[in-house]
């Protein structure tokens, strides 16, 4: 019995860039999780004399915020995937009153992309023959299962992601003494935000530096202001 033929994936490297769509908005649910509730526990710990006003903030904002980001990035990317629907919808419409017209927009495509005319015209003749639609897809639209809109797998990535960044610095208003809750939040939170920089920098492959530091100089900026906001309106919370 011969083995079987190696397929093209048994020869690819990995690439980071598969990870592109849900990683984004793992990213950011996280991110704005950590950074919004820290933020806001922090603004009323600055301004109150119990707790509680700021237990009930944190949570309040982990429960709107999850729920916000959710429904945000799904309709977000909904509209995306409406999009590419359209497009996909027109260029079956070319495809079967144009033949000729898309076919020598595709052989100029890879024309533009370096192959020479005649082998471009054959490239193009052939994929057109096993795929046509699937062709124009790729290469007419730039569409491809790495980048496609999955908006499902987007909101539950972002939702997900906020709740578990929220959850983060609500632990730290509930254990620790309100005396001095602001620097201990801003402290967890830059902590916090650290690591996280630091996590998907790892799984993008990328510089783990140049997270860290970016992810810390923001969170810094948005932690501060909004803690001098308590500071400032001098509002007392009982």
């Amino acid at each position: 019995m011969k083995d079987s033929e190696p397929k093209l994936q048994d020869y690819l490297d990995p690439h980071y860039i598969t990870r592109s769509n849900w990683l984004r908005a793992a990213v950011l649910g996280a991110n704005d999780g950590i950074l919004s509730t820290t933020s806001i526990a922090i603004g009323v710990a600055a301004a109150s004399h119990s707790k509680e006003p700021v237990v009930l903030a944190t949570l309040a904002g982990l429960v709107a915020g999850a729920l916000s980001m959710a429904a945000g990035e799904y309709v977000s990317v909904s509209s995306q995937t409406d999009v590419e629907k359209a497009d996909i919808e027109r260029e079956k419409k070319e495809l079967e009153e144009t033949p000729e017209m898309e076919l020598e927009m595709l052989t100029q495509i890879y024309q533009e992309r370096g192959l020479k005319r005649e082998t471009a015209r054959t490239v193009a003749k052939e994929l057109t023959e096993k795929d046509a639609l699937g062709a124009h897809i790729r290469d007419e639209l730039g569409i491809n299962e790495i980048n496609q809109a999955k908006p499902i797998q987007a909101a539950l990535a972002s939702g997900g992601a906020f709740t578990f960044g929220a959850l983060l610095p609500l632990i730290v208003t509930l254990f620790l003494p309100l005396e001095h809750l602001e620097y201990y939040l801003y402290a967890f939170g830059i902590f916090f935000l650290i690591s996280l920089g630091a996590m998907a920098a790892k799984t993008g492959g990328s510089s783990i530096l140049k997270a860290v530091a970016r992810i810390t100089f923001w969170g810094t900026i948005a932690m501060g202001l909004t803690a001098l906001v308590g500071y400032l309106f001098d509002v007392t919370v009982t």
